[in-house]
């Protein structure tokens, strides 16, 4: 087998001997499916089939069927995989409803799903904590069965968890106003397990592919959506592509040892203000966004005090960037900036450039450095 086809981010999974499995939000996709299907047919697909974003098309067995008049009711178990997920095993519901025509898909929080009761989250105060690409492939899912039977698709959907909001009390929900329960995840609708030895050791076959295929230029990127990122900056192959998830200052000490000639960092905005702060594991339980550190940060980027107070008091590193952009403060670049200078700190002079991008959750670049 060549080099190539041993690299790139699906072969550090393989390389760990870790079992993938499904986010919440296809979970949610799964059942809105199947229940939607029973409302227009009086039968329950079961498995019911899904494509998730990148093509798989996995199929779930139901747990739970009901359909009344007023509704159906679909429910998956989740599956996290080798992954410690606090979700795993449990029961994602979705109940699925006739709407007025026009109405459109209508989202609902139903029991052990949390409503967002504060800014910076990417939902408006109020909404269900459904966040926004399992709301499309929940969307993408009903319009599908509608035209396969010729119908509108205007439905409401309410997603809920068995003990959702007992399983909340181990995340960081509250700290977010998350309140009532969990929220509904996944960008890919793929939980990517991570044991950190086994990780790590992906990380570090993933340079030595690289180098040994004569590549100059890789890049760490923290999830999917920087991983489109970099494609799309740098025509990047997805050998050059490393799944750094949580792991920078396994990227970097790595590096620093076995050297490449280019090195971009890319990943959401609030993990790489972690670096930026100095942290080298950017898991949530592991280190937070330190919103004085961004105050302090906004106030060398021209941030009156007014600001800086209303950054420090932010409820996510997401709104205090917004808060930053809407007063013409570059606070992306600045932090883009310092992530590059800890980078370079751990690298200690070994020859190897550095830059490091910024994105949002819509993948959008925020800042440079």
């Amino acid at each position: 087998m060549n080099a190539e086809a041993q690299g790139g981010r699906s072969a550090q999974l393989k390389h760990t001997g870790l079992r993938p499995g499904w986010t919440t939000g296809a979970c949610a996709t799964a059942a809105t499916t199947a229940a939607y299907t029973a409302l227009l047919t009086g039968d329950f697909p079961d498995p019911v089939s899904i494509t998730l974003p990148k093509g798989q098309t996995p199929a779930f067995a139901l747990a739970v069927e009901e359909l009344t008049t007023e509704g159906a009711s679909a429910g998956v178990v989740k599956d996290a995989g080798d992954d410690p997920d606090v979700t795993h095993g449990a029961l994602v519901r979705a109940t699925v409803r006739r709407l007025p025509p026009g109405s459109g898909v209508v989202f609902r929080a139903g029991p052990g799903v949390g409503t967002v009761t504060l800014p910076g989250l990417p939902l408006e105060v109020g909404e269900p904590a459904v966040n926004p690409v399992p709301r499309r492939l929940m969307r993408e899912h009903v319009e599908r069965v509608a035209a396969e039977h010729g119908v509108a698709g205007d439905v409401e959907i309410t997603v809920s968890v068995d003990h959702g909001e007992e399983i909340a009390r181990s995340t960081w929900n509250g700290r977010l106003g998350i309140l009532g329960g969990l929220s509904i995840l996944g960008t890919t609708g793929v939980v990517v397990p991570y044991s950190c030895s086994a990780w790590i050791d992906s990380i570090r076959r993933g340079v030595d592919v690289a180098r040994a295929a004569g590549l100059t230029h890789v890049a760490g990127c923290t999830g999917s959506t920087s991983e489109k990122t970099v494609v799309a900056e740098y025509g990047l192959p997805d050998i050059a592509l490393l799944d750094m998830g949580d792991f920078a200052g396994a990227v970097l000490k790595y590096v620093r040892r076995h050297p490449v000639d280019r090195l971009t960092i890319c990943g959401g905005f609030a993990k790489l203000s972690k670096l930026a702060a100095g942290h080298l594991d950017l898991h949530s339980a592991r280190s937070q966004v330190d919103k004085a550190f961004l105050a302090d940060l906004a106030r060398t980027g021209g941030a009156d005090e007014e600001l800086a107070s209303r950054i420090a008091a932010a409820n996510t590193g997401l709104e205090a960037l917004r808060l930053c952009e809407a007063a013409g403060v570059r606070l992306g670049d600045l932090v883009a900036a310092r992530a590059r200078e800890e980078a370079l700190s751990v690298l200690r002079g070994a020859p190897v450039a550095v830059d490091v991008i910024c994105v949002d959750r819509a993948g959008v670049v925020v800042g440079r450095g």
